[in-house]
């Protein structure tokens, strides 16, 4: 199932690679800088076409139009078409496709596309995570040894205060923090040890389905601000890191607990 889930996410993945007119199909949703593009609706219904054939008894969850519902029990494909689409749309070349299974609630496959990039994250529930086909593993250094990468909640304006407070914050206490634009992304920067830790204070769950399974296949930590578990039924917010940085964040002093 893995091994088909990734032929298919890169089969409709690699359509944002050959889009020149990203910019001019987009349409504004509610709330900031909320975008979406005749792509993201075109590789959502390729990736249901392809999807489905594989488990047709599955929900089928995504960002956009008629999909947009809960993941309730049973097995639910949570898809993300393009995470990143405000960079997609500016041709800043971080997107990717992301797309989980959920059984009863619990993640268990796991697949993100970069297609810029060619980087191909998997994950299988008990069997580690994997880049390009290669194991990755989170990096092993205290908060203070490492990038932060930070995600901004830009459809939420009421976020910016203590988002930005948090990011102050955790500058002071690492190397130095970093913004992909991609949530998706930063978890997989995670599980590859390339950053120590991510937040956002408030992300869906197709923003994070597919990430969290790669993060803590690869040895990390994931769950809401307050330290709770994920959720897919529902959005909130996202802590992940490697395991030192992880508990070193609910050693700083403001460090939020939200839920």
């Amino acid at each position: 199932m893995l091994e088909e889930m990734i032929a298919a996410v890169k089969k409709c993945g690699d359509i944002i690679l050959f889009v020149n007119d990203a910019e001019r199909s987009m349409v504004t949703k509610e709330g900031k800088a909320n975008f979406v593009t005749k792509y993201d609706m075109a590789i959502q219904a390729a990736l249901s076409d392809e999807l489905m054939k594989l488990l047709p008894q599955a929900q089928f969850v995504a960002e956009e139009g008629d999909c947009l519902k809960a993941a309730g029990a049973g097995c639910a494909f949570i898809v993300d078409p393009i995470d990143g689409t405000t960079n997609f749309i500016k041709n800043y070349k971080k997107s990717c496709v992301s797309v989980g299974l959920a059984e009863d609630g619990v993640i268990t496959l796991a697949v993100v596309y970069n297609p810029f990039t060619g980087e191909m994250y998997s994950a299988e529930k008990g069997r580690g995570a994997f880049l390009n086909g290669q194991p990755v593993h989170v990096s092993n250094h205290p908060l203070s040894e490492e990038l932060v990468a930070v995600g901004t909640s830009p459809y939420n304006e009421e976020l910016i205060d203590d988002t930005f407070e948090l990011a102050k914050t955790l500058h002071r206490a690492s190397y130095d923090i970093r913004r992909s634009g991609a949530a998706a992304l930063d978890l997989c920067d995670i599980a590859a040890g390339r950053c120590g830790l991510f937040f956002e204070l408030n992300l869906s769950p197709w923003d994070y389905a597919a990430g969290s399974l790669i993060v803590t296949e690869a040895g990390g930590m994931v769950s809401r601000m307050s330290g709770d578990p994920l959720r897919f039924d529902r959005g909130g917010s996202v802590l992940a890191g490697n395991p030192l940085a992880w508990h070193d964040y609910f050693r700083l002093p403001g460090h939020l607990e939200r839920e």
